[in-house]
């Protein structure tokens, strides 16, 4: 094969958010975590939130996009450099979920360089508590569990959502918004009543499930489970009960088994329940929220930006493209997601890269082109056009172009 490359060492950013856990990413990462912080999401990428570092042999460690400005052409590759302005399309994450996230969607690219120049030519700073667009970018996400992993995706087809209002006493006020049509004018009315009556319509429904989630009588497959997790969790500042809660009964509880995986578009409602799960997405922080969170929640934004089209989740593996090569294909021109596997018997050649590429060992332990050993938590930066051998026995997820 071409002559092999060497690679960067990588160092991500952890993220300490409340919702994350306490051992998973530290063990991944052979760190301590002696004060219990709640370490949320590893960051591998060139988002000025969480830059990562590249470590260059006898020198400094550099931030990843100081290292692409100074090349970004010969470190991306002629295409991804022209096609990206010059800037890494992805980020890889691991996620810890402890507790469950917000629920929200992404923008389409079109809709963020739109909502991002207005919001700018507005003057709303980029830290403001009330900013929807971060960037101009999109956000799609394909995420594979790492554990059982619990999330809500995309709305329900309308005889579920039907079914599980009827079957839910408390939620019957709602039924005369429901339309056989679409979800839209439900969903719309449950973001824009007024706080009293979501508290008039969520006070049953948190004295009849508490007590059942506290004597483990719910179940995770159960919309109820969520329902009460969220109402023991979350409360507006000034003691309100979430309306997010009721976006349980109208979206999918998706379960995805550790080596499956399952992609989020532009405008798909979904959150993250419970699970560690490994992700790419595009290279955004762009969120539109509707509920279970302290953070801003603009409705109107949010539902402009919405598919209301019912949603079959479709959770599936990766495709085998040879007996060490995983690969999880969407259609996002962003990124790839792969997953390499090692063992004595399987060696995997890498030829000429087509743009860059960020590894991240999980399981076991690596040799780099004979040279470099690679352990569990560390990561790889490979310029684009990269060739390399990785040799062991380990588990490798893979950041790259499609």
């Amino acid at each position: 094969m071409a002559t092999t490359t060497t690679p960067y060492l990588l160092e991500g950013v952890v993220q300490h958010y409340a919702w994350g856990g306490f051992e998973y990413i530290p063990n991944l990462l052979n760190q301590a975590n002696p004060h219990q912080e709640p370490c949320a999401e590893l960051w591998l990428g060139a988002h000025p939130r969480g830059m990562a570092q590249v470590h260059l042999p006898g020198e400094a460690a550099l931030p990843l996009n100081d290292l692409i400005s100074s090349a970004p052409l010969d470190i991306l590759g002629t295409a991804t450099a022209h096609r990206f302005a010059n800037q890494i399309p992805y980020l890889l994450k691991i996620l810890d979920v402890d507790k469950m996230l917000s629920i929200q969607a992404h923008p389409n690219k079109t809709e963020a360089e739109q909502g991002f120049a207005a919001e700018n030519a507005a003057g709303i700073p980029l830290n403001a508590f009330n900013r929807n667009f971060k960037d101009d970018n999109h956000k799609p996400e394909m995420m594979t569990a790492l554990t059982d992993f619990w999330l809500l995706h995309g709305f329900a087809t309308l005889d579920k959502v039907l079914a599980s209002l009827q079957q839910t006493p408390e939620l019957h006020g709602l039924l005369a918004f429901y339309s056989p049509d679409s979800i839209e004018p439900l969903y719309t009315q449950v973001m824009t009543l007024p706080q009293a009556e979501i508290d008039r319509l969520l006070q049953p429904l948190a004295l009849r499930l508490l007590p059942l989630l506290a004597a483990g009588k719910l179940h995770k497959d159960q919309q109820d489970y969520w329902a009460a997790r969220a109402l023991r969790d979350f409360r507006l500042l000034d003691g309100g009960l979430d309306r997010g809660v009721i976006s349980i009964y109208l979206m999918n509880v998706v379960n995805v088994q550790p080596g499956s995986g399952i992609f989020q578009d532009a405008g798909v409602l979904h959150a993250y329940l419970e699970g560690v799960n490994v992700e790419l997405m595009a290279n955004s922080d762009n969120v539109f929220r509707g509920g279970l969170t302290d953070k801003y929640v603009d409705a109107a934004t949010l539902i402009r930006h919405l598919s209301f089209e019912p949603v079959i989740p479709h959770v599936f593996g990766g495709e085998a493209l040879s007996d060490t090569l995983t690969v999880f294909k969407t259609p996002a021109p962003d990124f790839e997601l792969s997953l390499i596997s090692l063992s004595d018997a399987k060696i995997h050649e890498q030829h000429s890269t087509k743009g860059p590429e960020i590894l991240l060992m999980m399981k076991g332990e690596a040799l780099v082109n004979q040279s470099l050993v690679v352990k569990k938590g560390q990561s790889l930066f490979f310029p684009a056009g990269s060739s390399y051998v990785l040799t062991g026995n380990a588990e490798i997820y893979k950041a790259g172009m499609p």
